[in-house]
């Protein structure tokens, strides 16, 4: 991972909790931003995802995984709705599993090439993996279907406005 990478992940960690923690007012924006920011880092990261091998599993795995973070994310998040607002509540648990989720990826990245290059080099041997550019394209995968995941489970609950009675007046 090139320092820039990192830096990419610190951002996109410090977006993530600047823009959802704590009561926000839920908007269209908000929920629309993430996606195109998705789109365009798949675009930019995803040119050429590797596809000999076990690599199609490696990274439908990836993004399997991110599909549960992404929903547990998303169910961390209490929605309300405030007479015609909806707003959402994130706290402690939200930021804690974003934080244990990227520092995880930049740790196994660092840890790679660092600490267990030879025990992940013998891993993608025994398991057919063809090599760095498949791991790459698994956690990219994890991180993009863990964004939209989150997304939707918010979307879906947001919609799901619990209905009042209309007072009877007799």
């Amino acid at each position: 991972m090139t320092t820039s990478q990192y830096l990419l992940n610190l951002g996109l960690l410090g977006y993530v909790l600047y823009s959802n923690l704590g009561t926000r007012t839920l908007t269209r924006r908000r929920m629309i931003l993430p996606l195109v920011i998705v789109a365009i880092a798949g675009a930019a990261f995803l040119r050429d995802v590797p596809t000999l091998g076990n690599d199609v599993r490696l990274e439908v795995t990836g993004a399997a995984v991110g599909a549960v973070l992404g929903a547990a994310a998303g169910l961390l998040v209490r929605v309300r709705h405030i007479g015609e607002r909806t707003v959402t509540v994130a706290g402690a648990g939200y930021a804690a599993l974003w934080v244990v989720v990227i520092g995880g990826r930049m740790v196994f990245a660092y840890g790679a090439e660092h600490w267990f290059s030879h025990g992940i080099a013998m891993f993608s041997r025994t398991h057919l993996i063809t090599g760095a550019d498949a791991w790459t394209a698994a956690f990219v995968l994890m991180a993009l279907a863990m964004v939209v995941t989150r997304v939707l489970v918010t979307a879906v609950r947001a919609l799901n406005k619990p209905v009042r009675p209309v007072p009877v007046l007799s």
